[in-house]
């Protein structure tokens, strides 16, 4: 079994950053692509960014140019630092690592919001 266990949310100003963290632990033989999904209220779950085992990334393009994802493969420990924040950006922020045998695992969530 595989535990998520993501950090970092919090309360910013508009323009502000933070840096989510989210760290694997359990029995398993390593994640394969790690990211972040955020869900805003009254809205649906949305891909923010990804990256897989190689350091290959994609962002969806609300954030791009604003985030930054990256990893520590040897750890799987998966980052998410988010500049230039803006009110939009509020959500529930959730990390997931897919195995190699395809399942995919959550994290339990973290509050980001941004303040105009």
């Amino acid at each position: 079994q595989v535990q998520l266990v993501e950090s970092g949310g919090g309360l910013v100003q508009a323009g502000g950053s933070l840096r989510l963290s989210c760290a694997a632990s359990g029995t398993f033989f390593g994640l394969n692509t790690m990211g972040w999904y955020r869900q805003a209220p009254g809205k649906q779950r949305e891909l923010v960014a990804a990256i897989t085992r190689g350091g290959s990334a994609n962002y969806v393009d609300s954030v791009k140019g604003r985030f930054t994802i990256s990893r520590d493969a040897g750890k799987n420990t998966v980052y998410l630092q988010m500049t230039s924040l803006k009110p939009d950006d509020t959500a529930i922020y959730y990390c997931f690592g897919d195995s190699y045998n395809a399942i995919r695992y959550w994290g339990q969530g973290t509050q980001v919001t941004v303040s105009s």
